[in-house]
């Protein structure tokens, strides 16, 4: 993972020297992320479509092998085949969040490291250094403070700068060089996207991204289970004349699956949330928001699509 968000770093390190705002670098950012999954996106929208569909046809199945485990799992197997189609497809996409969900908590955590690449003697340096002065505020987030510090201090130099009869104003300006190597314009409408929700309980506008990413985060799961709902109901109308199930359906069992991972993830994420510099938070409530756009344009394009093979049978 720590591969990853060195990729994800040079393409946030990219932005930033364009914007020189961290805030509208991570928005961008989140964008051209939600633009390369959308290919994923689409097909774990059909994934989902399809095994709602393939309910019915499992239900007959299962009647007709109730008896046969072993040819149940063999009947089974082959539908899936058959249909092109993995019950584990739900699965591997929450996997694949999970992946980026820590690869991009690595890099908002280690920005000197993961975004600008800074040298690990220079950062141990002014680490060492901004201990030794007492400087050492946010303990969970080490990186986080050195920027902070080299800020201060970048400015407490340029102040003395300029003053006309300062004597070491070479020396003053290279440690103004190496602290300006260390420095991220972190302030983004009025927050500061460097403090963490926990740590910074007396600033109440740390919990407005945080806020906003819950509100999201509930938007986005009832979508998907109205959704799933909606799509559950036709199958349920197909297969209401038939005996009642005497077992539970393995198409159905792999969805909650999913559905359990579906909630999971966004709980853990609010958990990861209050407990990481803003940055990440500003990422997952933009990531969210353009994921909620991208659900209601996939599934009407899905119905329709659905819709036109359906008339085109009859």
């Amino acid at each position: 993972m720590g591969f990853i968000s060195q990729l994800f770093g040079i393409v946030l390190n990219w932005l930033y020297g364009i914007f020189n705002n961290y805030g509208i670098a991570i928005i961008v950012f989140s964008i051209l992320l939600r633009i390369i999954l959308i290919p994923i996106t689409i097909k774990q929208q059909k994934s989902m479509k399809k095994s709602t569909e393939l309910q019915a046809q499992m239900t007959e199945i299962q009647k007709k092998y109730k008896n046969n485990p072993e040819k149940l799992n063999q009947e089974t197997i082959e539908l899936y085949k058959r249909e092109k189609m993995s019950p584990f497809s739900g699965c591997l996409t929450s996997i694949l969040q999970l992946i980026i969900i820590l690869s991009v908590f690595w890099l908002v955590s280690q920005p000197l490291t993961y975004m600008k690449r800074i040298d690990s003697n220079l950062i141990d340096k002014y680490t060492s250094e901004m201990k030794e002065n007492g400087s050492n505020q946010n303990n969970s987030y080490i990186q986080i403070a050195v920027i902070n510090y080299a800020e201060n201090k970048y400015n407490e130099i340029s102040s003395l700068l300029e003053q006309e009869t300062i004597e070491n104003r070479e020396e003053l300006k290279q440690k103004q060089n190496e602290y300006n190597q260390l420095r991220l314009n972190m302030e983004f409408l009025g927050i500061d996207l460097s403090k963490v929700p926990t740590q910074s309980l007396e600033d109440w506008r740390v919990y407005i991204i945080p806020v906003l990413y819950v509100i999201t985060s509930i938007i986005s799961i009832k979508i998907t289970t109205a959704k799933q709902k909606k799509e559950k109901r036709k199958q349920d109308i197909v297969v209401s004349n038939n005996e009642e199930k005497q077992e539970i359906d393995p198409t159905e069992q792999m969805q909650q699956m999913s559905n359990s991972m579906m909630y999971m993830i966004p709980i853990m994420s609010v958990m990861i949330a209050i407990i990481a510099p803003l940055g990440l938070a500003l990422y997952w409530f933009i990531s969210n928001v353009l994921m909620i756009i991208e659900r209601l344009i996939i599934n009407k394009f899905i119905d329709k699509e659905k819709d036109k093979e359906e008339s085109l049978n009859d």
